[in-house]
Formats: structure tokens, sequence, C-alpha cells
């Protein structure tokens, strides 16, 4: 018996270290418990994400082949540029990804959001007010024109409010040309004040005197974009917006106010892009009425589209991508091909060499294939949100059921 007994609990002892679960790595264990911690924090996770891409940023520029499209402080500089569509992108998504509505004429709170910042820190007016505060001025002053626009189009969808936003985009800039009492016309506003820590920390000086400090400030300023907008995703009038992007009349019969949600969704949109037009202005410390045409509404609204609409961090990799294949890829694509020597090709009676092509004159031939292929190959963006995806590709489930109404039809 006791030899049985022996046999019993040490075929009951092998039995239960059969069952019992694998044991994990400790690296395993430590990256779940990183994991859980900020799936809870969201605030810190967008921080340190940032602060990564900002940290790894300027050292990739230094391998190849990026090295050969300029110098760090090119770079830096295109990054701080890339920063401010990155905002307006983020801002647009607010109206477009979330709320479903067209806008076309986004520009116009870039601009208003960008002549605010010479009216308070130029010598035009005669005020000099520091670059912070009037952050939060300029994205006041922008929220409010976006719900002077919301309001009277309200009751339209669709292409009509394209048309009505597209409008409103081309009236601002004209207004902004034709004041010359008020904005100095086609001249523009200049001499407009650098931003420093003064004003920051009762610092007076260390003003921005290359292109790195506006690097970590327009850094700083899209973390803080990022943790107000996905908290207002994640929150109640998020869902709202979701709700009225599907089914308006449906949201609408469910007891959502329709009208005050898409005048918030307005309001946040063009108080994201008075940010971005209070940063441009103070870097280049010019404001002019070209500088805010109907082109910028495009490329932030494709931005928008190719990032991955509704999706937060899908749409900045989209605006930041575009923005530097434009701006810094395509003015030193020729140079670098230069240097690449490679050499004259017959194609039928024409010979052509690559190092004498001038890549910007074919900037927006290539812009449009680009767009082409991408709506072709995959339309629902780089980075698209789980929602959008789901909408635009079938599931297997859904395949066989078309593919079956197809037969038997």
């Amino acid at each position: 018996m006791s030899g049985g007994s022996r046999a019993e609990t040490s075929a009951g002892g092998t039995g239960q270290a059969r069952n019992a679960p694998p044991v994990r790595p400790a690296w395993r264990l430590a990256l779940a418990r990183v994991d859980a911690l900020l799936g809870r924090h969201q605030s810190i996770t967008i921080v340190l994400g940032l602060a990564i891409v900002a940290a790894l940023l300027p050292q990739i520029v230094l391998l190849p082949p990026f090295n050969g499209f300029g110098t760090q402080k090119d770079f830096i500089g295109g990054f701080a540029d890339a920063g401010v569509f990155v905002l307006l992108a983020i801002g647009l998504n607010v109206v477009v990804g979330f709320a479903g509505l067209l806008d076309l004429g986004y520009a116009a709170f870039f601009a208003i959001g960008a002549y605010t910042y010479a009216y308070g820190a130029s010598p035009f007016s005669g005020l000099d007010i520091p670059f912070w505060p009037m952050l939060l001025v300029g994205a006041i002053v922008a929220s409010m024109f976006g719900v002077l626009l919301g309001a009277p189009t309200l009751r339209l969808r669709g292409d009509y409010l394209a048309i009505v936003t597209l409008g409103f985009g081309e009236i601002v800039p004209v207004v902004f040309l034709n004041s010359d009492k008020y904005t100095n016309g086609t001249n523009g506003i200049v001499g407009l004040s650098q931003p420093s820590l003064y004003g920051l920390f009762g610092i007076s000086g260390f003003g921005f005197t290359n292109p790195w400090p506006y690097f970590v400030t327009v850094v700083a300023i899209i973390a803080v974009a990022f943790i107000f907008l996905y908290r207002l995703q994640d929150s109640r009038i998020g869902r709202a917006w979701v709700a009225i992007r599907e089914d308006e009349l449906a949201a609408a019969s469910m007891g959502i106010n329709t009208v005050t949600t898409k005048l918030l969704a307005f309001s946040i949109g063009a108080s994201t892009s008075g940010l971005a037009g209070v940063f441009y202005a103070s870097k280049l410390s010019i404001v002019s009425p070209d500088q805010f045409g109907f082109t910028v509404s495009f490329t932030a609204l494709a931005m928008v589209v190719l990032g991955g609409m509704g999706n937060i961090w899908g749409v900045a990799a989209g605006a930041f991508v575009v923005y530097e294949i434009q701006s810094q890829g395509l003015k030193q694509l020729g140079s670098f091909v230069q240097s690449l020597n490679v050499p004259t090709f017959a194609l039928g009676p024409l010979s052509v060499n690559l190092g004498s092509i001038n890549f910007i004159n074919f900037q927006y031939l290539l812009y449009g294939l680009a767009l082409v292929a991408m709506m072709l190959l995959r339309p629902e963006g780089l980075f698209p949100s789980r929602r959008r995806r789901s909408e635009l590709h079938e599931t297997p489930d859904e395949a066989a059921e078309s593919n079956e109404e197809l037969v038997q039809a």
C-alpha cells in the first residue's frame, strides 16, 4: 500500500508538473508590467514615444543615405517645419477623421493664428507680447473663428459642406491681402519677435538663434496636443463624433446634440491650427497672405488621408513623411543623384541624364502619382485606425458571402 501510494503520489505530482504553466522569462514579465503600466497611463506613453522619436531623428540623419541630402542642422530645421504640418494634420483629423466633416478651408485658421501672433508681437502693432502666452491666445482666437465657420454650416453635409469651407478658406487670405491698413497687404507683417525663454521662466533673453530650440518647442507642443486629443477621442465627446460620422440621423435619435458636438469639432480643430500658425509665424518672422492658400488645406487633407484617417499617430506620421519628401527629399534629390554619377541612358530616341533633372519641377506630378497609388493599393492609409481598416476591407466570412451571392446571381 505504501508503495502504491508513493507511486500514485509520484504520478499525481508528475501530472501536476506537466499541467503547470511554463515559467516565463524575467524579461518578458518586466516587459508585460511596463506594457500594462503604459496602457494605464496614456499620457506617459505619448511623452515617452515622442521623446524617443525626437532623440532618434537627429541621429538617423547622420547615417547614409540621409547624410547625402543635407547637414544635420538642415534636417533639424526641416523637422521643426514638419512639426507645423503635423499640428495641422492632427487638428484636421478631428474634423475629418473623428467627426466626418469635410473641411477644405482649413488653411484659414492657420492664417488667423499666424496673424494673431503678428499683431501681438511685432513693430507693426507696437506690442511685444511673449511667444508663450501668444500660443494660447492664437489657439483661442482660431477656435472662435472655427465656431463662426461651423455655425452657418450645421445643416450642410458632404459636398455642400466642403464647398462652403472652401469658400471660407479663400475669403480669409483675400481679406488679409486687401486690408492694407490693418495687415500691410501684399508686403505682409515683418519683424515678428523670435521666441525666447523670456515669459516662460521670467528670464530676459535666451532667444532662439538656431533650429534646435524650435525643434524641441514644436515637439513639446505636439505632445500637449496629442495628450489632449487622445483624451478627447476616448471621452464621451469622441464617441459622439464617431456616432455623427457613421450616421448623423441615428446619433441625433439617440440623444446626441449634433449642433454643439459639430461646433466643438470645428473649434478644437481650428485651435490646433492656430497653434501651428503662431509657431510658424514666430519661426519665419514674417506673415503674408500668399502663405495660406488652398495648397495648404489640400496638403493637410492629403496628409490625413495618407497617414490613416482617424488614427492620431498615423496622421502625424503621414504628415511628417509627406512634408519631408516634399520639402527636403525632392529639393536634395537632384544633387544626390548627381553624386551617384548615374550614366546617361537611352529611352527610345531620347537620351536621359538623371543628374540634370530638376525634380522640384515635377513635385506635384510625383505627389499626384503617389496619391493615386496610395488610393489604389492602400485606401485606408499607411497607419489606419482599426475601425477604418474594417470598413474598407472585407472579412473572410463577408468575402465568402459576397462570392456566393455572385455565383447565385
